[in-house]
């Protein structure tokens, strides 16, 4: 199957943090954009359009253009949701988020657009990691929800397996995102740098992995691109971790005993994303490390 090239790109939660960054990404490549939200962005860009995405009919409406002034979109990128565990009650999560999904793939079936990228989530790696992880790296054969969180992108994966395989025309592309970190968050990591060498269980809850949203941006762009059908899943995190140690260090501190890859050197991620470079072309950036001082990348020690 070919896709045409999309154009006209609907963004189901693009006032987020995430979603700012992926619409300024579709922007500056030329696409149009249309943000669905029920928060008004904090800076003006894209187009948008308030949306209650537990009400189906305004999913509806919203995803069939009359009132965006669309004759037709492309594609539709799904970033919605409570974005992580213990934001809410259990129960309000998980109906708020599996709802919105559900009326968001299902509108989407109504309004024609077959090509949909959403945000899944490394939670399914096993996080919070209490116990020791069963494997290393981490890669996408792995589906362990520890939390209702991470239980809805179980289902979610689920859900679009079955759906697709229903209408093997559809395009469901699940990118399993790190700890996303706008620019701020990096820079405090760069400011922060002894804080965190004197304590290794800092964010030990996910292996200390995350990802720029920059580069998560540019992955949900290349997504979007991505000529396919059928649904798949692809891990994108940053190739470091957020600590100063090296990643032996913290696991012989943290998880002691736990048998490492041999390739394994200095900073290097435990989340192989290795699937991201061969299905999307994509390759994480520089990273907290790298700071950018008039266009110039500059590691830091």
């Amino acid at each position: 199957m070919t896709l045409a090239t999309p154009r006209r790109i609907l963004v189901a939660g693009g006032s987020g943090k995430l979603g700012q960054a992926v619409i300024a990404e579709l922007l500056a490549h030329g696409l149009s954009v249309c943000n669905l939200d029920l928060v008004a962005p904090r800076t003006p860009g894209a187009r948008f359009m308030r949306t209650d995405f537990r009400d189906f009919g305004q999913c509806v409406d919203a995803l069939s253009f009359r009132d965006v002034g669309w004759d037709s979109a492309d594609a539709l990128v799904h970033l919605a949701a409570i974005p992580g565990p213990y934001q809410a009650p259990d129960s309000h999560l998980f109906v708020n988020n599996l709802q919105s999904t559900f009326n968001l793939w299902r509108a989407a079936q109504v309004a024609g657009i077959r090509n949909v990228v959403w945000a899944s989530s490394e939670t399914l790696l096993g996080v919070p990691f209490d116990q020791a992880p069963q494997q290393l790296p981490l890669d996408e054969t792995v589906s362990r929800p520890e939390s209702t969180y991470a239980l809805v992108k179980h289902l979610e994966e689920e859900m679009a397996r079955q759906l697709c395989r229903q209408d093997p025309q559809r395009k469901l592309l699940g990118l399993r995102l790190s700890y996303v970190h706008d620019n701020a968050e990096l820079q405090r990591l760069r400011d922060q740098i002894a804080e965190r060498a004197a304590n290794p269980r800092h964010q030990c809850w996910n292996l200390w992995s995350y990802i720029s949203a920059r580069d998560a941006a540019r992955a949900v762009r290349l997504a979007v691109d991505l000529e396919m059908s059928g649904t798949d899943q692809v891990l994108i995190a940053n190739a470091d971790t957020v600590m100063p140690q090296t990643t032996r260090e913290l696991m012989a501190a943290v998880y002691p005993g736990v048998p490492l890859p041999a390739s394994l050197a200095g900073h290097q991620s435990l989340i192989d994303c290795g699937k991201a470079r061969r299905l999307l072309g994509w390759v994480p950036g520089p990273g907290w490390r790298a700071a950018v001082d008039g266009g110039q990348i500059v590691e830091h020690p």
